[in-house]
């Protein structure tokens, strides 16, 4: 846990109790397995009646947890970026030391035998963090749309969806988003527009829903009145939205696992896991008695 002071600095009595909190609901997540980008953190802080949701109070919070982390009194662990990544390719000291990543690594596609496939997809790219653990807990592939999705993807998509149709799988895309004009209506454009291309896909939108609203209270924002599709909204759902991210990620990842549940054949993926970790076993095995396969190879050459 990297708490490291570059720039010395001297905070108030107010800026400390903010880095306080900051570090307290950092080190709950932190816990459970989860970091928070800087947005999660301001609506941890809004939803508790900390701060106002005012975009002024959240550039403050940026600022003060900017300075924390310089003056070397917070986590630099405890705040991501998850849009900007550096790319690298693997690399290994050694020939026992790749058999023995696969080997932890080693997965079949147990999907491909359960009659649904199942996709996730979020709205926002700062999110997909935050549902990698689940999905990638239950094999299933996730996708980060950033707004909506360009003619090239969803096509390609489609025609994803369409292999599954030809293997007999039901494709179903569980969709997340905000509760906003557009929000709202990417769920709306991503079924429609995968029907176009022939895909009969069943697009499940899962959050956020006015029912979540209702049982989370996540902070509202006034409903973004330059959208084109904001008479519509206003109509149904009020002048107020609500952004994805103001949920707890526990939250997002438990609607996540019970969603991929209600579509997964429990039994056959037993037996698929079951038969999975056989083999994986076979791998590490190969790759425990690696100096041996060398011998016997060596061996075979000197035979030839």
């Amino acid at each position: 846990m990297p708490v490291i002071q570059y720039v010395p600095k001297k905070f108030g009595q107010d800026r400390l109790a903010v880095i306080e909190q900051a570090n307290q609901i950092c080190a709950e997540y932190a816990a459970q397995g989860y970091d928070l980008t800087l947005r999660q953190l301001y609506y941890q802080f809004v939803s508790r009646g900390l701060i106002p949701n005012r975009q002024s109070e959240y550039k403050r919070l940026g600022d003060t947890i900017n300075d924390a982390r310089l003056a070397g009194v917070m986590d630099w662990d405890y705040i991501v970026d998850r849009t900007r990544n550096l790319r690298d390719l693997a690399h290994w000291g050694s020939p026992q030391n790749i058999l023995n990543a696969v080997a932890g690594q080693y997965r079949t596609y147990r999907w491909n035998t359960q009659p649904y496939a199942v996709e996730v997809w979020i709205e926002k790219d700062a999110l997909i963090g935050v549902i990698a653990g689940v999905c990638e807990t239950n094999d299933v592939p996730y996708f980060s749309c950033r707004g909506y999705v360009s003619q090239s993807e969803m096509w390609s998509a489609a025609q994803r969806h369409l292999r599954y149709q030809l293997d007999d799988q039901k494709p179903v895309v569980i969709h997340l988003g905000d509760h906003d004009p557009s929000g709202i209506d990417m769920s709306r454009d991503i079924q429609d527009r995968l029907s176009l291309f022939g895909a009969t896909t069943r697009v499940r939108r899962i959050a956020l829903t006015m029912d979540q609203v209702d049982q989370y209270q996540p902070p509202p924002n006034p409903a973004k009145l330059t959208d084109s599709r904001a008479t519509d909204y206003i109509d149904n759902y009020g002048d107020e939205s609500w952004e994805l991210d103001a949920l707890d990620p526990a939250t997002l990842s438990a609607l996540i696992q019970a969603e991929i549940d209600a579509f997964k054949d429990e039994d056959e993926w037993d037996r698929r896991t079951n038969a999975m970790l056989d083999e994986r076993q076979q791998l590490a095995a190969v790759a425990d008695r690696w100096p041996d396969v060398t011998t016997w190879l060596r061996e075979q050459d000197n035979d030839e």
